[in-house]
């Protein structure tokens, strides 16, 4: 049985104030049937990581460098991430990828650093409108998965979450038979290359404006392991009633 995870990408937002919120998730779900796992920003790592140390919630950064240290002004080594409280990294992010031109080669060596510091990289995958528009989704996740994902990856040190980018913060979400393709290949992909009993024990979650209100639907769809939430990852109350959805899935 691979354990569902509700995962908060808190993106550029936060500030101390905001980990009153922590507080009451934690409260909330002190016990949890699916793993909780929060990505603030750098700057509130190791605070969140010492207010939610005993708790179900485990904390994450948001990205790191394929580097151990050096002369990389304003970046962030996975050791440094894992000396501050996170078992987990996010990487590959469409954000990260428009916004600083990240590629599947530099991701993927960024998932060994990560996996040589001892976390566990949450790799995104996802196409965008066009690419969606011209037919062309699965042969770009395909791509994505080739060359991103790392021949170390385990069911332990990585995950991989599904986020269509023109569905990120827009509202929008793909049919349910659309995240099903996806989802169904990023499995099929798994078991090719690493063998059916490390292939089934990676998780697979969707992001892409889940919600309370479309998480129970999204959380039934086969091979669906938990979701990457962003905005909605924010206010404990939102956040909660999806962990909620996936502890009943």
């Amino acid at each position: 049985m691979r354990r569902k995870i509700a995962a908060g990408n808190w993106k550029m937002n936060g500030t101390a104030a905001e980990l009153s919120e922590i507080a009451v998730l934690a409260r909330a779900h002190s016990a949890s049937d699916c793993e909780i796992l929060i990505c603030p920003p750098a700057t509130l790592l190791h605070r969140m990581s010492a207010a939610t140390h005993g708790t179900a919630i485990r904390t994450g950064g948001q990205d790191c460098h394929a580097a151990v240290s050096g002369a990389h002004t304003g970046d962030i080594a996975a050791a440094m991430l894992a000396d501050a409280g996170a078992s987990a990294v996010i990487l590959g992010h469409s954000e990260r990828r428009t916004d600083h031109g990240e590629t599947d080669d530099g991701i993927r060596a960024k998932a060994n650093a990560a996996f040589e510091a001892g976390l566990q990289a949450i790799l995104c995958v996802g196409e965008t409108e066009t690419q969606r528009d011209a037919a062309n989704t699965l042969e770009v996740i395909a791509n994505q998965m080739a060359r991103a994902v790392p021949d170390g990856a385990t069911g332990e040190n990585i995950v991989i979450a599904y986020e269509p980018v023109w569905a990120i913060g827009t509202g929008r979400v793909p049919a349910r038979d659309q995240i099903g393709d996806v989802h169904d290949l990023i499995r099929s992909r798994l078991n090719d290359r690493f063998g059916a009993q490390i292939g089934h024990s990676v998780r697979i979650l969707y992001g892409g404006s889940v919600k309370s209100s479309n998480a129970a639907e999204i959380f039934s769809i086969p091979n669906v392991d938990g979701a990457l939430v962003g905005g909605a990852s924010l206010r404990a109350d939102d956040f909660s009633s999806i962990i909620s959805a996936l502890n009943t899935a």
